[in-house]
């Protein structure tokens, strides 16, 4: 066989395999936002490659407060029982709007604060948003049937609501594009807007609002947050609660892959609520999550669950763990909920003295699990080595 035949066999068998992998290739992780900072590029890069062989562990409102106590700097319930404070820290936006100015200006400063702390120490910033409902105020951000108003129609642009719903971004911007860590940078956020939109307890929730609207509601808020009031140091969320058994189910209300760069699930009902576990039914659905992220270049997490008051003292290893280590998923980050400062009982994270604390020490020194004294330098894209 002649060699020239053999050359143009070998080319064309090359171009061949190089168009099945082209084909078959995975969309590479990209944030939504092409300004973002070089921080928040870096943090959503690292996300990925952490999530490789483990997962980061937060916790709500950790540093704010905690069980009995509340504003000592340095201070956190997990730090406490481990030496180190979670590596995701989770901060809420709920008192940007529907306030007095001064207590508005109260609330930025104390995230300002917080939100730099968190950075400066390595840790990563994770952004609920427990929104009162613009439309009625005094019904705050749960629906109350007869009192609530359906908001959503009202805020998208045409809205009776809708130049309002823009003052109200411009306050979540200006706590974006002021916060700055002690190197002078601004903080990269992890910024999850409505939130546990498949049930109906929020205002924003599915059966107080239409598909479209919602959709256009999220679109409009990313939107105007990046390209009108320039925030580029946010990485947008994506998180329905568990209400979904099929990835038809969970993209239902998506807005779709160029207005998202994580998807995420809240699930405390499959995973010990009201003494109800299904945690075969959890992991299937964060499979979903984790699959779909896999497929669509973007990050996943497990953004909310946990167990209250924690009477199971194995469910951080029995439960939690073993669930995350299921199906080789690739999960960023799970967070637990907050531990009221004055409850005697709301509390998802152990403190000194409490009966899941050894179990929690067990998750901690995991090698799977990282805390905020194990992370590499999240906001730098090259690291000396690999964790």
């Amino acid at each position: 066989m002649p060699s020239s035949f053999l050359s143009l066999l070998g080319r064309t068998l090359l171009v061949g395999l190089s168009l099945t992998t082209f084909a078959n290739a995975r969309p590479k992780p990209r944030l939504i936002d092409a300004k973002a900072t070089a921080e928040t590029k870096a943090l959503y890069h690292n996300l990925h490659k952490l999530s490789r062989k483990h997962v980061l562990f937060g916790h709500q409102h950790a540093t704010e407060y905690g069980h009995g106590w509340s504003g000592e700097d340095g201070r956190s319930d997990v730090k406490s029982v481990t030496g180190s404070h979670p590596a995701v820290i989770g901060v809420d936006f709920s008192g940007l709007s529907g306030r007095s100015p001064a207590a508005i200006n109260r609330a930025k400063e104390s995230l300002r604060k917080h939100i730099a702390a968190t950075y400066n120490r390595g840790g990563v910033v994770t952004v609920a948003w427990h929104f009162a409902n613009p439309v009625t105020p005094q019904t705050g951000f749960y629906w109350k049937d007869s009192v609530t108003a359906p908001a959503v129609a009202r805020l998208i642009p045409g809205g009776s609501h809708h130049e309002q719903y823009k003052e109200i971004l411009k306050t979540v911007a200006d706590v974006a594009t002021t916060t700055k860590g002690k190197d002078g940078k601004l903080v990269p956020m992890l910024f999850r807007p409505y939130h546990e939109f498949d049930g109906g307890w929020f205002w924003w929730g599915k059966p107080h609002c239409s598909r479209e609207d919602f959709i256009s509601l999220w679109r409009f808020t990313v939107g105007y947050l990046r390209d009108s009031l320039n925030v580029h140091n946010f990485i947008y969320a994506f998180s329905p609660d568990c209400q979904f058994n099929t990835e038809a189910a969970y993209l239902e209300r998506y807005p779709g892959d160029e207005w998202v760069d994580m998807v995420g699930m809240d699930n405390y009902a499959d995973f010990g609520r009201n003494g109800c576990y299904n945690v075969e039914a959890g992991i299937r659905k964060l499979k979903i999550v984790s699959d779909y992220a896999e497929k669509a270049g973007k990050l996943a997490a497990f953004t909310e669950t946990g167990l209250e008051s924690i009477p199971d003292t194995n469910w951080w290893t029995n439960t939690l763990l073993r669930a995350l280590k299921a199906e080789k998923m690739k999960l960023s980050y799970v967070l637990v909920w907050r531990n009221d400062s004055r409850s005697p009982t709301h509390y998802y994270a152990p403190y000194p003295g409490h009966s899941s604390a050894p179990d929690f020490l067990k998750f901690y020194q995991d090698p799977f699990t990282k805390f905020e004294a194990d992370l590499p330098a999240m906001y730098r894209r090259k690291w000396l080595f690999f964790f």
